[in-house]
């Protein structure tokens, strides 16, 4: 199965300068833990909902004005919407994250790829990218 049949494709951007509280509220509208950044049609970063949270609230940042390009996540891992699906999955494993932006061939944005989006498809591969993306506390 292709990552392009089970992704998610309504995926909403923001611009770097978007501030912290726009992002937050955005991201509580469309009931999302992340958006990716994108300038000028270019994926340049993602910020989800950890990056707002504990990165820029608790280092004291203001939300009201601190841009979302002072706390974003600049290092995106990105897989094709034409890739497998268990390739997918060892890309998120490898990297201990929970989703995957998911680039067209063009290299433009199409959607996002979640271990929610895996599960119902293959509970072992999203059981594989859960237990590497878990912290052990």
């Amino acid at each position: 199965m292709k990552v392009e049949d089970i992704m998610t494709t309504k995926v909403e951007s923001v611009l770097p300068t978007t501030t912290l509280r726009a992002v937050a509220r955005k991201m509580s509208d469309l009931n999302v833990g992340a958006l990716p950044v994108v300038e000028d049609g270019n994926l340049i970063g993602i910020i989800t909902d950890r990056d707002v949270s504990v990165y820029a609230i608790a280092m004291g940042h203001d939300p009201q004005s601190t841009e979302v390009q002072k706390v974003m996540t600049r290092e995106v891992y990105t897989c094709g919407a034409s890739e497998d699906i268990a390739e997918a999955a060892k890309i998120m494993e490898q990297h201990k994250i929970r989703r995957l932006t998911v680039m067209s061939g063009d290299q433009s944005l199409a959607g996002f790829l979640s271990v929610d989006d895996i599960a119902p498809v293959s509970g072992e591969l999203a059981g594989a990218v859960l237990e590497a993306a878990t912290p052990i506390h």
